[in-house]
């Protein structure tokens, strides 16, 4: 089998049915689906096992995350390839033939992804990345890669300088749309599940690029991402994964690699960041 897909769902009952429609319209290759449910409650279960009976049905009792679900999708996979697949994108007919050719030409390839574009025909920029770095995160997070759009210095997390049209490699994907070759993952193992729904794709990716995997951006086909889909619940939790996971990337990967003061400096950055954005929030609610 060429790929298996895997696609986590949570309360994302009619946006995941859209996705598995397009999966099934794919042609050119031959792929199994793994859809892993973290206790929706919107009859996502019943649902699926009616409407798309070949889809192999994960339905845990409680919601596990983001890395653990993939990981149990991981767990069953029979393909040469896997793909994580957000419940909320919509691939082409294609899209999954023109992936699976690209790393079948590439063996030096460890993971791939497309481009990938929101409802309005934007770029959602996760979808190619530099590693956030303590300078990439500084250039990225005061606005200078902003008024330096066509810098490579400034512009070191979102790559905005580089078209989005063209192919090149990448220092990480999105975890709406990634595609893994096998032996990459057996040599460094699956999502790490101390990332709850943030993070573990740039630590995912890392790990790869670490063991000497090339990553790279395909834009020769695209994904429509209705993004945040299954965050919308529960603002508190998803505010506060978001900016742990900055902190567990950052201690994972770059807290050895700097100073105390940049270290001092990147944890502070975090948590000031963590406020205001929960002071917005509550702010904007309460409006």
């Amino acid at each position: 089998m060429d790929l298996s897909i895997i696609i986590l769902n949570y309360n994302t009952r009619e946006l995941t049915l859209q996705c598995l429609e397009s999966v099934y319209r794919s042609q050119g290759c031959s792929f199994e689906v793994i859809v892993v449910d973290n206790a929706s409650k919107d009859d996502s279960v019943a649902t699926i096992e009616r409407e798309y009976p070949s889809v192999t049905l994960v339905a845990n009792s409680a919601n596990v995350g983001y890395s653990k679900g993939n990981n149990q999708g991981m767990r069953l996979a029979k393909g040469r390839y896997i793909l994580l697949l957000n419940s909320d994108t919509v691939i082409q007919p294609d899209t999954l033939k023109v992936m699976v050719d690209l790393m079948d030409k590439n063996p030096q390839f460890g993971a791939a992804g497309c481009k990938i574009v929101l409802p309005d025909g934007s770029l959602d920029k996760a979808c190619k990345r530099g590693f956030p770095t303590p300078s990439a995160s500084f250039y990225y997070a005061f606005g200078i890669s902003k008024l330096f759009p066509k810098s490579a210095k400034f512009n070191q997390y979102q790559l905005s300088h580089l078209d989005p049209d063209d192919e090149y490699p990448v220092d990480c994907l999105v975890g709406a749309f990634m595609m893994v070759r096998r032996e990459a993952i057996e040599q460094v193992g699956m999502l790490d599940e101390e990332f709850f729904m943030y993070g573990e794709d740039i630590d995912w990716c890392y790990r790869i690029k670490q063991a000497g995997w090339g990553i790279y951006y395909f834009p020769r086909t695209q994904i429509v991402h209705y993004k945040g889909a299954s965050s919308r619940r529960k603002p508190f939790k998803i505010i506060y994964e978001f900016h742990r996971a900055m902190f567990l990337f950052h201690k994972k990967h770059f807290q050895r690699k700097y100073s105390f003061l940049i270290n001092g400096l990147v944890y502070a950055g975090i948590s000031i960041k963590l406020v205001l954005s929960l002071m917005m929030n509550r702010f904007g609610s309460v409006r």
